[in-house]
């Protein structure tokens, strides 16, 4: 048996192409098929069943996409509601791939009707667990609704259990979230491999023998999720279309500056630090890099039912275009180049500063407020003594509940507090963008409490 491992860092995800050298099946593809077309290619083998695990909640699946374009059936379990064809699958049902035997094995947990997969070739086995258990931890059980979420906790609990009961413990363990995805309930251990064996010795699943401990743990570490987040379910549910990828023709300027004085949404992507020097006022910062930030926090804010405009290289255009149409915005207009005057001559072209911590401490007057964009649960673990605290991602709408006067904006990275001071300047505030890790604050020697 031969695993093809595809990976998605931008979302902290992996799907999977799973062959016996002929024959193969793909598990929780996203949407952006190519990637496995280019596998399945340099593979040199046929598909004929695509697998889902379970509805996604952290993206849009390539998975009906794929199975329609290539003929394979679509293996998806008989108790989801959807609008697409499908070759439904229950729990104990065994599949043949080539020489390949595939098992559905109901684990609920993360969803109601989630599923694993154990593939057997020989005497080699390996386990996809989707969101059931992960490297270290297992996917979050409150993106249902608080209502369901601590009977699927319990559903964790004892799935990991019945996973235990139907594989080899030397069987290789393979699951789609928890390399960074929000769907983990706990931190990424950082680990790039593993077994189910070694998950039973170290997991907090396994190693907890009491249910409700591990039940009321897990529930009380749980951390908030991206708002969009709620679309992802429907949208799957429905079968995802095919996304247009293309990098559109760059708007002209007076467009461009037609947007940003009816405040839409003009994405700068940019590095925060070019941003920060040199930008079109009336831009957002949303730094593309290498995306590991970008899609998720993007996602988080951005309201869906607004055109997107990026602003950047064609380079980071592109690639931005791809990640965001894993989580559903698609076709957003685009203004290529990174000079801020040529763009958009005669618009305003606008600054703000950027420190570090020494900067903070050196240029910040007592009287003016530090604002933390971090997530509740890291501020209440450590934070800076008067600090007001209110997350990136709730920042737009309690606009109204930001201090008067300068404000002096960090997260824990630099990435959250840019898009911050970015948003903060477009509704006429003052920031000073703070660009430095939280974890050396204190050694800077910023006074910290808890």
């Amino acid at each position: 048996m031969d695993v093809t491992v595809i990976d998605t860092p931008q979302l902290g995800d992996r799907s999977y192409l799973v062959h016996d050298g002929q024959v193969a099946l793909v598990i929780d593809a996203q949407r952006d098929i190519d990637r496995v077309e280019t596998a399945v290619a340099q593979a040199g083998v046929k598909v004929t069943h695509v697998a889902e695990t379970h509805i996604h909640n952290d993206y849009l699946t390539g998975g009906c996409l794929y199975a329609r374009k290539h003929g394979a059936a679509y293996l998806v379990n008989a108790a989801d509601e959807v609008s697409f064809e499908r070759t439904p699958i229950a729990d104990g049902e065994t599949v043949r791939v080539g020489e390949l035997s595939v098992k559905a094995v109901a684990t609920p947990g993360h969803t109601h009707h989630h599923l694993s997969f154990v593939v057997t070739h020989g005497e080699e086995q390996a386990v996809f667990s989707g969101g059931s258990v992960l490297y270290g931890s297992v996917g979050r059980t409150d993106l249902l609704g608080s209502e369901h979420m601590v009977g699927l906790t319990h559903d964790q609990y004892a799935s990991a259990r019945r996973l235990a009961a139907e594989a080899q413990e030397q069987a290789a363990l393979y699951p789609t979230h928890g390399f960074g995805s929000f769907c983990s309930s706990g931190p990424a251990t950082g680990a790039e491999e593993s077994t189910l064996g070694e998950q039973i010795r170290t997991n907090h699943v396994y190693t907890d023998p009491d249910e409700e401990h591990f039940v009321s743990e897990l529930i009380a570490n749980l951390t908030a999720y991206p708002n969009y987040y709620v679309h992802m379910g429907p949208a799957n549910a429905a079968g995802p279309t095919e996304p247009d990828l293309e990098v559109p023709d760059s708007l002209d300027p007076a467009e461009l500056r037609s947007r940003l004085e009816a405040g839409e949404w003009v994405v700068d992507l940019r590095h925060r630090v070019a941003y920060s020097s040199d930008h079109l006022k009336g831009t957002i910062s949303f730094e593309y890099g290498d995306g590991s930030s970008f899609t998720a926090f993007l996602g988080w804010i951005f309201p869906y039912d607004r055109q997107l405009t990026l602003v950047g290289s064609r380079a980071d255009v592109e690639n931005a275009i791809r990640d965001l149409s894993r989580i559903g915005i698609d076709s957003p207009d685009a203004a290529l180049g990174e000079d801020p005057a040529k763009l958009a001559p005669g618009a305003t072209v606008s600054s703000y500063p950027r420190v570090d911590w020494t900067g903070m401490l050196d240029q910040r007057p007592e009287d003016e407020t530090v604002l933390d964009v971090r997530r509740v649960d890291e501020y209440e673990d450590s934070h800076i003594p008067g600090a007001v605290n209110i997350p990136l991602h709730e920042l737009l709408p309690r606009m109204d509940e930001v201090p008067e006067g300068r404000l002096w904006v960090h997260c824990g990275s630099g990435y959250r507090s840019g898009v911050a001071a970015s948003l903060l300047e477009r509704a006429g505030k003052d920031p000073v963008h703070i660009d430095a890790l939280f974890a050396d604050a204190e050694e800077a020697g910023v006074p910290l409490e808890s």
